[in-house]
């Protein structure tokens, strides 16, 4: 464990694992954050880190989308086609780059989160293909997350989590959630974080404690 110590986020209880080789072979050469680990294995962090590398300026909007997908798909064997489909159809990652204005602020704020999250959705704007609620909202969660300050933060919504949320939550047990569903979503985990006294990404962990 002491490898690991300081990329474990609370909560997080595995690496992703991946095949480095043959991701990097099946995406275009400039659209791969060399600050990846060899390990492939993949905690949170090296992805924060990324995103971080991103809204510093020193990361393409292209990197970011290639580690948060090399997270999202693992080993599953068609993530890197996917992939590189979500990446040809941005070359420049302008569409991205519009996509996560709002979130790349300091403080992003519902307003801006509900911004991001429709733009993400809108074909004349930054949709993506094979790019679903259940990723935008990965990478979402990478870009806007502010650890330490609690209140409403951006959170992974797939098929997965909602499967396992409860009524409450305000998200129904389907692929393809509106912003405001996604909002009542955040609202509620930000006061469960409260309420447990742990950050708002605890609480998407803990719902499904086994992936």
């Amino acid at each position: 464990m002491q490898a690991t110590e300081g990329l474990v986020l609370p909560g997080e209880r595995a690496p992703v694992r991946f095949n480095m080789d043959r991701w990097r072979a099946g995406l275009p050469p400039d659209a791969w954050p060399d600050t990846l680990p060899a390990s492939g294995e993949l905690w949170r962090r090296d992805v924060f880190a990324v995103a971080d590398a991103y809204r510093a300026g020193s990361a393409s909007p292209r990197h970011l989308l290639a580690a948060v997908l090399a997270w999202a798909y693992g080993p599953i064997g068609y993530g890197p086609w996917r992939a590189a489909r979500s990446l040809d159809a941005d070359p420049h990652g302008k569409r991205l780059a519009y996509a996560l204005e709002e979130v790349s602020t300091p403080a992003p704020d519902e307003d801006a989160l509900r911004t991001a999250y429709r733009r993400f959705r809108d074909p004349d704007h930054a949709r993506l293909p094979w790019l679903g609620p259940g990723l935008c909202t990965k990478v979402l969660y990478f870009v806007g997350y502010r650890r330490g300050v609690g209140g409403v933060q951006p959170l992974i919504l797939d098929r997965v989590v909602a499967g396992q949320l409860p009524a409450e939550a305000g998200v129904g047990r389907r692929n393809g959630w509106s912003s405001e569903e996604w909002l009542a979503y955040l609202r509620w985990a930000a006061e469960q974080a409260r309420i447990r006294g742990v950050e708002p990404d605890a609480v998407e962990m803990a719902v499904v404690p086994d992936r």
